[in-house]
């Protein structure tokens, strides 16, 4: 699993930088609150990882309390969103009994 004590920030995709805000109305700075709120749960995305390139998901909160799923990498110790976007039902309900 990951360990976010190596974590030294975040990298942006110049090219994906407002894709998580057109598609669902999440900002970059929504996402990076989520890494430092609890409870944050992460799991290794065994469906979307590849050789070389292994993917998370990540259910947690924003400072203003909004539930966010996320889905992201890790690059030489930096997160890197792929997907934001709030959690579904289902998310929220296994976010709340956790």
């Amino acid at each position: 699993m990951i360990e976010l004590i190596d974590i030294e920030g975040f990298e942006w995709d110049v090219g994906n930088l407002d894709k998580n805000y057109n598609k669902h109305g999440v900002i970059n700075k929504e996402c990076e609150e989520v890494f430092k709120n609890n409870p944050l749960y992460i799991n290794h995305d065994l469906i979307h990882s590849t050789r070389g390139k292994q993917r998370y998901q990540a259910l947690g909160k924003t400072n203003t309390g909004r539930n966010l799923f996320l889905s992201f990498t890790v690059r030489k110790n930096r997160i890197r969103i792929i997907s934001a976007r709030d959690m579904s039902k289902n998310e929220r309900k296994k976010y709340n009994e956790n």
